[in-house]
């Protein structure tokens, strides 16, 4: 089988797999999200994809050429995201907002040191010094898709998400910087030296040049809607300036001593920002790429949960380490978020239930685990300590999310036909 035809049957298992198993997981009232995952696991390299037969799984050299959608995915969810900084709204909720997303980055940080740090000494050989402090700041990190995948599944709308989705975008720039500090720190106890200069400058160079570039794009992208009026060519207009963004964030480059590059997250979430702000019509192109991006989505997921690393319930020392850092992590996500939300004055919903929709985690924190592969074994014990954390997260997170929405009254019960009937519905009274 060629190359070509490789990767369209891989790419046509991985959506056919996630929507069956979508399907069944309704009946449990899970959401899809989690069905999708489960379902990357099934026809992946440790299940099916092992049989090394193509039609019935995904193997290891195959999901090797399926990044690219990963990449696409990703910048279309932060697109989305940019949609929940729109002045009108940001002017009820900006200030809560940014000091919880900060608080409760920050706070989650310095929980899961003390207690990885704690470990370290419990379990010297199997948990070092610097990967417990790498791990304080991967904890920071909120997955922006899994969360964005409920909301839209649901139609969750309320107090709890209109803050929660700008907080989740916010955990990324603050994740940023606390990484890049930390794994300075890490990499200074690691090699016996230490740039200041690197730690600081880096990451404040990726954050503000991401904005800078997602600002660009985003006036570019405003002025170049203005030329087309049809729906198809507008909506293509927005496919375009995503996927252009997404691949100038992927540059890299040094400027002296330092090392330049974008967060794609940040630079298309600017871009989608700066869009719905200045648009009239933001708000029907944004409902329109939500539609397009539909099975892009589902792909995302699906290759994700193929790409998790079941080995890591090999090592006893991982899996003792993770449930550490997984449930250290829940109570700093559910303390910080509780603790801001009380300090800012907000709804009582938000106090209660916010932290439960901050603890899905993927992308961002697999991207921090992977840099820390620089750091050697260290962060071998990174990359397999966040994969473990990601697995059960990426499972279990988003239908803790759904609970908590549910809860918090912003998910309301369903009363309303599929788009299927409605259709044979309209059929039968003509």
């Amino acid at each position: 089988m060629n190359h070509t035809a490789s990767i369209l049957l891989s790419l046509s298992i991985a959506l056919l797999a996630g929507l069956l198993l979508s399907r069944l997981v309704k009946l449990v009232k899970l959401p899809a999200v989690t069905a999708y995952l489960i379902a990357g696991v099934l026809i992946g390299p440790f299940v099916l994809g092992a049989f090394g037969i193509p039609g019935i799984g995904i193997a290891t050299e195959q999901l090797e050429g399926l990044g690219i959608i990963s990449d696409v995915a990703l910048g279309f969810i932060a697109f989305s995201m940019g949609n929940e900084f729109r002045l009108a709204q940001l002017k009820k909720i900006g200030r809560q907002a940014t000091i919880i997303g900060v608080f409760q980055a920050i706070f989650t940080t310095i929980v899961v040191d003390a207690v990885l740090i704690a470990l370290h000494f419990a379990m010297p050989d199997k948990l070092t010094l610097p990967a417990a402090i790498v791990l304080g700041a991967v904890a920071t990190a909120t997955a922006p898709a899994a969360t964005l995948m409920v909301v839209k599944q649901y139609k969750a709308k309320g107090p709890v998400t209109d803050i929660l989705l700008p907080v989740v975008a916010l955990d990324d720039a603050v994740g940023l910087m606390v990484f890049a500090v930390s794994f300075g720190v890490a990499k200074s106890l690691s090699t016996g030296a230490i740039d200041i200069l690197s730690v600081i400058v880096e990451p404040v160079l990726e954050v503000v040049l991401s904005l800078l570039l997602g600002l660009v794009m985003g006036g570019l992208f405003t002025f170049c809607e203005k030329f087309f009026h049809s729906r198809s060519k507008r909506m293509a207009v927005s496919v375009t300036f995503v996927m252009m963004t997404v691949a100038i964030s992927s540059l890299k480059f040094n400027v002296g001593h330092f090392h330049v590059g974008f967060s794609s997250l940040l630079s298309c979430m600017m871009l989608g920002t700066v869009f719905c702000n200045f648009c009239d019509v933001s708000e029907e192109l944004m409902d329109r790429a939500d539609r397009w991006t539909a099975p892009i989505l589902i792909l995302f997921f699906v290759i994700s949960g193929a790409e998790l690393e079941l080995t890591v319930f090999a090592d006893a020392a991982v899996v003792i380490a993770g449930i550490t850092y997984i449930i250290s992590r829940s109570i700093g996500k559910c303390s910080g978020a509780f603790i801001s939300a009380k300090m800012t004055k907000c709804d009582k919903n938000i106090v209660k239930y916010l932290g439960i929709t901050l603890l899905p985690q993927a992308g961002v924190a697999l991207g921090m685990a992977i840099k820390a592969i620089e750091l050697g074994p260290d962060g071998a014990i990174v990359r397999n300590i966040t994969l473990f954390a990601v697995l059960i997260y990426e499972i279990v997170g988003p239908f803790l999310t759904k609970v908590a929405l549910t809860k918090a009254g912003d998910i309301k019960a369903e009363g309303r036909k599929s788009a299927r009937d409605e259709h044979i519905a309209s059929k039968q009274n003509q």
